[in-house]
């Protein structure tokens, strides 16, 4: 994925107008303003307009949105599962727009009193069934 221009690709719901940019005013009309069709770096609208895109993408490939996280989307094919679990960090600055999930991991880790954890390639064996627990103690889906 193309992350640097993943924000000119989503498309604003709202009418958006920006001023002219600096060094590129037109001389002729110098107080008229641009109508925006796609969204730009730094727009707050930006990560909407892009999570709006992928999620209809995602969909129309015929992945199932999660019922509790809505960026949890879910692709069965035959007895295999794909799973595309979207939660990422966005940080616009003047450097450029960066997404990443380490400070994220981080957090989550910390929230669990899990910070000095070490990292694994694989955190589990590859080989293992999950089964549902039935008799199990029931938890908050939504903390997960």
């Amino acid at each position: 994925m193309d992350v640097k221009s993943a924000f000119l690709n989503g498309y604003t719901e709202e009418e958006v107008y920006v001023r002219q940019p600096p060094c590129f005013e037109n001389a002729k009309f110098p107080d008229r303003v641009y109508k925006l069709r796609k969204a730009l770096y730094g727009l707050k609208q930006a990560p909407r307009a892009w999570y709006a895109r992928l999620k209809s993408f995602l969909l129309k490939s015929g992945f199932v949105m999660g019922l509790v996280d809505k960026t949890l989307f879910l692709l069965s094919r035959g007895g295999d599962t794909l799973i595309f679990f979207l939660e990422l960090q966005i940080k616009q600055g003047p450097e450029g727009t960066f997404v990443h999930q380490a400070k994220y991991t981080r957090d989550i880790l910390k929230k669990f009193d899990m910070g000095d954890s070490k990292p694994m390639t694989t955190p589990m064996s590859t080989n293992t069934a999950l089964d549902a627990d039935e008799d199990g103690e029931a938890m908050d889906q939504k903390e997960f």
